[in-house]
């Protein structure tokens, strides 16, 4: 049985010790792909392509086209997942 995720919305697996793409077997590096859903690097500083730095928010993810995997967590430790999330990164960048 192999170890499956995804980086970036990239299906990765666990190979022989290390984390590989799916697609073509390279080994996934500090130099993550570009999102696989809105096609952007992420920002110097480490964020998401597409929310660059949010107030407010500590850890964020877009979920890279999966709804499932978004999500926002708040300087006060709460969390919100999947659509929420996406509903308020919406609202936030309007707001920016």
């Amino acid at each position: 049985m192999t170890a499956e995720s995804y980086v970036s919305g990239h299906e990765v697996e666990f190979i022989n010790g290390q984390w590989v793409y799916s697609d073509n077997k390279e080994v996934v590096s500090d130099e993550y792909r570009n999102c696989a859903f809105c096609l952007k690097s992420n920002t110097p500083e480490g964020h998401d392509g597409c929310l660059g730095t949010l107030p407010g928010v500590v850890n964020a993810c877009c979920g890279h086209g999966r709804v499932d995997q978004a999500y926002l967590q708040f300087e006060d430790k709460s969390c919100i997942r999947g659509q929420e999330a996406l509903d308020k990164i919406k609202i936030i960048k309007e707001g920016s």
